[in-house]
């Protein structure tokens, strides 16, 4: 028996960690097994945008608000299940405000990491990059976000909700 769904949480450790890297698709992969169609469901908060956004990146089928009815998961579910499209009608505006988010899934992975604390070179071995590229992705970052250095990027970027 194969899974027809994949729920993910996108406050969830594992999931956010994953959606850094932008591997949602393992999550996907890995709960389909060997050829299996597995649709992505995903469980956000509708008042950050930047998860809803990589969920959106990542080909999600479904996305339901955190804070809906457990009828309209289990609604999702089914929807997702048969291969239809679902959206929380409560997401609406949430997915207004992830259309606005200047940076790219990368970089919001990079700035994600930073504002956990991480350096410049533990980034850079978590996604498997150069610290070169790390620097660059700052500096487009700070320059994305009208910021004056990273920490007031970190400091932007969560008063919008992108990480």
């Amino acid at each position: 028996m194969q899974p027809q769904v994949c729920v993910v949480d996108t406050d969830s450790p594992a999931a956010d960690k994953a959606a850094r890297k932008g591997e949602w698709g393992k999550f996907v992969a890995a709960a389909s097994r060997e050829g299996g169609d597995c649709g992505l469901l995903v469980l956000v908060n509708s008042e950050r945008p930047g998860p809803l956004r990589r969920a959106h990146e990542a080909r999600a089928l479904g996305y339901v608000d955190k804070d809906a009815p457990p009828q309209r998961l289990v609604e999702a579910i089914r929807q997702v299940a048969k291969k239809e499209r679902y959206v929380d009608d409560a997401l609406g505006y949430g997915f207004l405000q992830a259309a606005k988010i200047p940076l790219t899934e990368r970089e919001l992975g990079v700035l994600s990491l930073a504002a956990d604390g991480a350096s410049i070179p533990e980034i850079a071995r978590t996604l498997h990059l150069s610290t070169g590229t790390i620097r660059n992705y700052l500096a487009a970052i700070t320059r994305k976000t009208g910021a004056r250095n990273r920490v007031d990027a970190i400091r932007i970027s969560q008063c919008e909700g992108w990480v």
